[in-house]
């Protein structure tokens, strides 16, 4: 098998950069063996650029993972998708007080650091750090990440050494995130001061940022050996305990085989972020014996309809596009591309969170049922054809165009599977695998003619991305994220609802109409639920895939543990 001729060469490739494992020290002589050091072998397939993620480099595989390892926020997302405190004593809230709200529609939120939050190089963390860190996240001359979040800010007033008060202009959801890996990531004042104000220009480049980064998390970075891996220590001065684990090592590994074949020769033990593909993750839980396969649903595999220039016209009429959904045996989709493992995406959201188990019942749904398709294709004026393709009153053939993006099987996959189900209900499909190449041409992108078959973010914050001032157009040098160029007022106006309404069960509501709203009218039409595979070797204990919309696999790593194996 192609994956077991490549383990014996893995293991020789990485064992120039493989710490030594638990246990493999000497004995001193005359002496009992001294406690071996709890080590994790972990991976990710990119290699970090940088470490706190308020500035816009940040990017990567696994990226997420290894800042949250490193550095704490104000608060970190559990695995419930709730929000926890780490550096803060409490997260804001209106019930406790620390989240007001006027008249007006201004807002206060106020947060109080703990006594015993310290930086790595045993600094405390004060109020100074964390207005420091807004200043620099409003700063549009640097490279930072410029968070939607933003807009709303007022300013931020220091109360006291370890409190803030952070004003807001108008309300806005996400205000309880404001230091956290989701927003503004604090950042150490007493180390970044100086070069802030002394040379901004070159301020992105400082060794801070990489080799030299003093965080807050549960590990500290003891060695970066580029191009290869890094190691990090335990903090014992975490805020919220020492770590259990001494040591892990995160190993660079690009190529999915490699990191399948690591796995099974035991160079590393946990994958961390996006890894693995669900097929290769399959292939090897059939064959590792040592470990086991998690899985988190992570985005969806969808369809954006082209709502602003649809050709052929009828794309644009959503009793097509619900004839095209009801011809798509989904569930067949899911049991051959995706082992049967992922539910049917009949909404946008995650089933991993609550909203989704309060919008359920509110959607739209489309089961498969060809019959059903045809009645209503030909509802719209179209009789089959000799050769089974519907076509019009001129004769013209009823033709589309399916494209998508090339160098993910599951799109080219995905993409036959529809075209084929759609031959079948009498709709040509033109199937057009797009290079990356021309896929950046925003222009191109922007006025795919039928329907284009991509993965999305799926999380409530990616709503913004669906406003009819995000449709790419000329106008806007074809910029945005509203690949379906869908444009309504009513719908502009949910989505500012959702961003603006505080209370939960009133959210709950917003969020039950706008999914209502896209499977009504089908702006987006879903394929399945997309998987992040985890790989997590038995001989690892509280170590589980993300699960809870913003969080990672490291939320809590400081209860990461080792236990021995027979």
């Amino acid at each position: 098998m192609r994956v077991a001729l490549l383990v014996a060469s893995v293991v020789a490739l990485l064992s120039g950069c493989a710490s030594p494992a638990p246990g493999g020290q000497a004995t001193p002589s005359g002496g009992s063996a001294p406690s071996a050091p709890k080590r994790i072998l972990a991976t990710i397939i990119d290699e970090p650029v940088a470490f706190n993620g308020i500035m816009a480099f940040n990017r990567g595989g696994g990226n997420d993972a290894m800042e949250e390892l490193l550095h704490a926020g104000a608060a970190n997302v559990d695995g419930n998708g709730r929000l926890r405190p780490q550096l803060a004593e409490s997260v804001p809230t209106v019930e406790n007080g620390l989240w007001k709200l006027s008249a007006d529609g201004q807002m206060e939120t106020t947060w109080r650091l703990k006594a015993e939050a310290r930086w790595q190089d045993d600094a405390p963390v004060t109020a100074d750090d964390l207005v420091f860190t807004l200043q620099v996240g409003q700063d549009r001359e640097l490279p930072v990440r410029g968070h939607l979040g933003y807009q709303a800010l007022d300013r931020v007033e220091r109360v006291d050494e370890r409190t803030v008060t952070v004003k807001w202009r108008r309300p806005f959801i996400g205000a309880d995130r404001l230091f956290t890996r989701d927003f503004a990531m604090p950042l150490p004042r007493h180390l970044l001061d100086r070069a802030y104000v002394d040379d901004r220009v070159n301020f992105g480049q400082l060794p801070y940022w990489s080799h030299e980064f003093v965080g807050t998390g549960p590990f500290k970075l003891k060695e970066w050996a580029r191009g290869s891996h890094l190691v990090l220590a335990a903090n014992d001065g975490y805020v919220l305990g020492r770590p259990r684990v001494d040591d892990i090592v995160v190993k660079f590994i690009g190529e999915p085989n490699t990191i399948v074949a690591s796995l099974l020769s035991g160079a590393v033990e946990l994958t961390l972020g996006r890894n693995l593909t669900l097929e290769p993750a399959i292939e090897i839980r059939d064959q590792w014996r040592d470990g086991r396969l998690e899985l988190a649903f992570k985005s969806w595999i969808m369809m954006y309809p082209q709502l602003l220039t649809p050709n052929p016209v009828v794309v644009g009429d959503v009793q097509f596009r619900r004839a095209l959904l009801h011809a798509l045996d989904r569930q067949q989709m899911v049991d051959a591309l995706q082992g049967g493992l992922v539910p049917i995406a009949h909404m946008m959201i995650s089933p991993d969170i609550p909203e989704y188990r309060d919008s359920d019942e509110s959607i739209m749904r489309y089961e498969y049922d060809p019959r059903r398709a045809a009645q209503i294709i030909e509802s719209l004026g179209y009789s089959r054809g000799a050769d089974g393709i519907h076509r019009d009153a001129a004769g013209q053939r009823l033709v589309v165009e399916a494209r998508t993006s090339a160098g993910e099987d599951v799109f080219a996959k995905s993409l036959l599977s529809v075209a084929d189900y759609w031959q079948r209900a009498g709709v040509a499909v033109e199937p057009n695998i797009v290079p990356r190449q021309l896929d950046q041409d925003l222009e191109y992108r922007s006025n795919f003619p039928g329907f284009a078959l991509t993965r999305q973010p799926n999380e409530l914050e990616a709503l913004g991305d669906h406003r009819s001032s995000q449709a790419p157009v000329p106008e806007t040098n074809y910029q945005g994220r509203n690949r379906a160029r869908y444009t309504n007022v009513e719908f502009d106006g949910l989505i500012d609802r959702f961003f603006t309404t505080i209370p939960q069960a009133e959210r709950s509501t917003i969020v039950r109409q706008i999914m209502r709203h896209i499977t009504e009218n089908l702006t987006m039409m879903g394929l399945f639920y997309n998987t992040e595979p985890t790989l997590v070797g038995h001989r690892l204990t509280n170590v589980f895939a993300r699960t809870g919309e913003g969080s990672t696999h490291a939320w809590n790593a400081e209860q990461w543990d080792t236990r021995a194996v027979s």
